[in-house]
């Protein structure tokens, strides 16, 4: 087991991760162009996500300044009680020892999420996909420098060069003790990763989130969340895949044609169930199936329901428990929903976009659960730690 790193050592090394990110910036944008033309372009969103770019490096650098300046999750007393007989008893958090990401394409979470484990007192095996591996070795080595430079043993952050094969294989009989895995990616992945590993693992899981359209809604700002749920970022388990209207909301087909209008300026395929594609004359859905897919792409499916009842029942059958959104101007209404809505995340009046560490103020994200143990949601610095209990006696026996 890793001795614990004090707060200072493990701050001292962010700090150090982030200035060495800006002085490699240009050597980081170059190596990962290699990767960018080995990689055939296939998938859009995967591209998106495996792109390096100022903006990207930016964002690391702030995750590793955010993360340095936090407070130490480790050691936080949750719990005090004092028995009877006078033994005190405290539970603090703890560390999970050596926790496992296992990712796809993206770069920044060689970064972010190691970032992440690490300040909170883990050791971290990194397992990035192939088409990222020159900008996956390169960020490890920067972590290899960053650990150097402060007296520690690079074995804290280490890449699994694996194929498929070799990952199985890691999963099912590690050669090191894993106390924890995290899986981000597509659902094949998680699927993968669960079926295989030996130890916890957090699902981060799809998304296939919903806005549904309320009768009293405000259907300017209904239109703008829908178009930036679905546009600004196709590729992220936050965009948005499902939009029910009220059929209550009046003139609702005309509301309708407008969406559609304004989906198309964004070139977003539009399929409707049978109400919506007679109102709209857009090409109406084959297969009730299609409620259940996540898209991660310019795609997007919209249905009419008869109620708030009947829209909570769709979306809690359909969507992935990650963040689903009312449009209304009824607060009763919107609490109602976002009470019985099973997800992650519930909004009244903003886009699930919004579904992230650093926007809920978490200083970034190691994943998004959709499970609802031990913790929900974004999974931020605070939540990366397991729990001790830690009891002082003077000789008590029971």
């Amino acid at each position: 087991m890793n001795t614990l790193l004090s707060i200072a050592k493990r701050n001292a090394v962010l700090s150090r991760m982030a200035e060495l990110l800006e002085q490699e910036r240009a050597n980081l944008k170059s190596i990962n162009q290699q990767d960018l033309n080995n990689y055939s372009g296939e998938d859009l969103a995967m591209e998106k996500r495996l792109l390096v770019d100022d903006a990207k490096i930016d964002g690391m650098i702030l995750s590793m300044q955010q993360l340095a300046s936090q407070e130490d999750p480790v050691g936080v007393e949750r719990f005090h009680f004092v028995h009877d007989n006078g033994l005190k008893i405290t539970n603090k958090t703890a560390a999970f020892g050596t926790i496992m990401i296992i990712y796809e394409s993206r770069p920044d979470v060689t970064v972010e999420a190691g970032g992440i484990a690490f300040k909170s007192g883990n050791k971290i095996l990194l397992k990035g996909g192939k088409e990222s591996l020159l900008s996956n070795l390169k960020i490890v080595s920067l972590w290899h420098q960053a650990l150097t430079a402060n007296d520690i043993t690079i074995d804290w952050v280490e890449y699994l060069n694996y194929n498929r094969a070799e990952t199985q294989a890691f999963l099912e009989n590690p050669t090191q003790k894993v106390d924890l895995i995290v899986p981000r990616g597509g659902e094949q992945l998680i699927a993968f990763t669960k079926k295989h590993a030996t130890c916890p693992v957090i699902v981060s899981g799809r998304g296939n989130n919903f806005v549904y359209v309320n009768k009293e809604a405000d259907l300017q700002k209904a239109l703008d969340i829908i178009i930036n749920g679905k546009t600004t970022n196709i590729g992220v388990c936050n965009a948005l895949d499902k939009v029910l209207i009220d059929s209550n909301l009046e003139n609702w087909e005309d509301f309708a044609k407008q969406l559609v209008t304004e989906l198309q300026k964004y070139k977003v395929e539009v399929l409707g169930d049978t109400a919506f594609a007679n109102a709209t004359q857009a090409p109406a859905i084959t297969n009730e199936e299609i409620w259940y897919e996540e898209f991660l792409n310019y795609k997007i499916v919209i249905g009419i329901v008869n109620s708030d009842k009947e829209a909570i029942a769709k979306i809690n059958k359909y969507c992935g428990g990650h963040s689903a959104s009312i449009i209304t101007t009824n607060d009763a209404i919107a609490q109602e929903f976002m009470e019985q809505v099973d997800c992650a995340a519930v909004y009244q009046n903003a886009s699930t976009r919004f579904t992230d560490g650093g926007q809920f103020g978490l200083g970034g994200e190691l994943a998004i659960s959709t499970d609802k143990l031990h913790q929900r949601g974004p999974i931020g610095l605070q939540h990366l730690v397991t729990n001790k209990w830690y009891i002082y006696g003077e000789g008590q026996i029971r």
